[in-house]
């Protein structure tokens, strides 16, 4: 698998005014998306998240924010913990403070990040670009959100199929009975009918597999 680019890091740090090597800070990145835990919060899922920034930065106040919080926002993922985003959040903040940025800056950052948290859609942009593009494998066509599926069921291997399918259903209906799933005009326009097909197709299948 194909780690995010390695250049593309170095030309953000760069655009940020960041102090220092960014190397290390890539290695830790790149080593961290690599655990062998990971079937889906991995390097495929931040390249398609930088993929899909890459048509939305217009959507954003401050580009350079949103794409950081990207590359951080599952930086710490263990499935059975609950304070993923926190960490990772915290990761973001040490990293930025070692580069010497601005404090403002790094809380920004470390704001967004949380924003993947509960991923309700927001009306501040920043945060609505960085969500939106986190939830765009919603609406993949229907081979890769299927694959999306069971890498998920894979980072949750260990859970009993019989608690597995109602809790992710459930995770899956909430997203279905917002008014709509993509807080943006672009991403909404882009994807929220596929991903209401999607979603409809997934918890069926779920459903079947409840006793």
């Amino acid at each position: 698998m194909k780690d995010p680019d390695r250049e593309r890091w170095a030309a953000l740090w760069k655009a940020v005014g960041a102090s220092g090597d960014p190397l290390p800070w890539y290695g830790h990145l790149a080593a961290a998306y690599a655990e062998a835990h990971r079937h889906y919060h991995n390097q495929q899922h931040i390249a398609e998240c930088l993929a899909e920034l890459d048509g939305a930065r217009h959507l954003a106040s401050n580009p350079e924010a949103v794409e950081m919080a990207l590359w951080f926002h599952n930086a710490v993922y263990d499935p059975r913990a609950g304070d993923n985003e926190e960490r990772s959040a915290a990761l973001a903040k040490r990293c930025l403070a070692e580069a010497a940025l601005p404090g403002a800056f790094a809380d920004r950052v470390s704001q967004l990040v949380m924003a993947t948290k509960s991923h309700e859609v927001s009306t501040d942009a920043d945060a609505a670009a960085v969500v939106d593009v986190d939830l765009s494998i919603l609406g993949q066509p229907e081979e890769r959100f299927l694959e999306y599926e069971a890498q998920i069921r894979q980072e949750y291997g260990w859970v009993p199929r019989i608690i597995f399918a109602p809790k992710r259903a459930k995770i899956l209906e909430n997203f279905l009975a917002r008014e709509q799933i993509y807080a943006t005009g672009w991403f909404h326009g882009k994807y929220e009918q596929q991903a209401r097909r999607n979603l409809e197709t997934s918890i069926r299948k779920l459903k079947r597999l409840f006793p």
